[in-house]
């Protein structure tokens, strides 16, 4: 019963939001800050009604000036009510293509400049991988799920090079953003709290680096990434 009842009101915020959202975009299309907002609207209430404390210790995130690579883990459909709260100033996001076709959100993604990129198409997903490499240059950050995919396992997926590509060549640092795994914990039929921790690493330079490094930077992130990941999962289950 709690759970069709959650539901149900996660619906009506979606659709709520989508259509604020939407006036916000349509007044500001295309502001940096947009995707930001958009995030805490869907964020904090989603979160509250899903009794989940976000504990976010992301100093390192939020010191960083936009113009950086944001790489997060990515576990499921639930990720914008978590992460949402955390979104820096000018950060905006890749998704791939399909994402523009949900109703109100797809539209909001678009008016938040964000990238769409249709993975099929290896010359149209070349040339949006070069505008964000532009967009980067301008002061504006971007954030990627390296592993492409929902992940709600206990080991992260392979990184794809797309994102270490864009920091390399725009030579501008990486912030890995760890969340601890919270998909079996979430108890959405359930009203007790569970809590979800979101750390930032230190910013890794990229300056300096070539297509050579690649590998080696790829390797560096995902053990970071693993290591703080795994840290959290003792601290959330720590009574």
């Amino acid at each position: 019963m709690l759970f069709m009842l959650r539901m149900l009101l996660l619906a009506l915020h979606f659709l709520l939001v989508g259509v604020v959202g939407l006036v916000i975009g349509l007044l500001r299309p295309f502001n940096p800050d947009n995707s930001r907002l958009f995030a805490r609207l869907y964020s904090v209430p989603a979160a509250w009604l899903m009794r989940i404390k976000v504990k976010a210790e992301v100093g390192p995130l939020w010191d960083q000036p936009p113009g950086c690579v944001i790489i997060a883990n990515h576990q499921s459909n639930y990720d914008l009510f978590i992460l949402g709260q955390v979104v820096p100033r000018r950060t905006v996001a890749i998704g791939k293509k399909s994402l523009g076709w949900i109703p109100l959100f797809g539209q909001l993604f678009w008016l938040g400049g964000n990238v769409l990129v249709d993975r099929k198409n290896a010359y149209q997903a070349r040339k949006a991988m070069q505008t964000t490499t532009r967009t980067l240059r301008d002061d504006t950050s971007i954030w990627i799920f390296p592993e492409g995919t929902r992940n709600p396992g206990e080991q992260l997926l392979a990184f794809k090079k797309g994102a270490f590509h864009m920091a390399i060549e725009a030579g501008v640092p990486i912030v890995p953003v760890c969340v601890s795994r919270y998909t079996q914990r979430l108890g959405l039929n359930s009203w007790r709290q569970r809590t979800v921790i979101i750390r930032s690493l230190a910013p890794i330079a990229t300056a300096g680096l070539t297509q050579q490094d690649l590998p080696a930077l790829i390797e560096q992130c995902r053990s970071q990434m693993q290591h703080c990941i795994d840290h959290m999962e003792s601290e959330v289950t720590t009574p």
